[in-house]
């Protein structure tokens, strides 16, 4: 059995978006956002017939994109800049996460 739809949308990682959606929430054009894939900061879930879908997390990542080329900034270092922006703010998450657990454990 499916989710319920309040569930989905709920959810930030949810595929809800077609392209031509994304791209207006954004600010971008349709291109600008394969781009974004072709350089693998996002890759959207693909319906079954194959049609880009995309989730609100997403298209976060791509309007801080959007907003570092209108900056100058080539699309490949913002792409790379983001990414390890993400993986930046993952690892202090998790490390929080541990220095929480062990001082629980003392």
């Amino acid at each position: 059995m499916g989710q319920h739809p309040d569930d989905m949308f709920g959810d930030e990682n949810y595929p809800a978006y077609t392209i031509g959606q994304a791209a207006e929430m954004v600010g971008s054009t349709q291109d600008f956002l394969r781009r974004l894939d072709e350089a693998k900061l996002i890759n959207p879930h693909r319906s079954g017939g194959g049609h880009r879908r995309y989730s609100r997390y997403q298209l976060r990542l791509a309007a801080r994109a959007r907003d570092m080329v209108d900056q100058g900034t080539a699309l490949e270092a913002a792409c790379r800049i983001i990414i390890l922006e993400d993986q930046l703010e993952e690892a202090l998450r998790q490390n929080e996460k541990q220095q929480r657990g062990a001082q629980r454990q003392d």
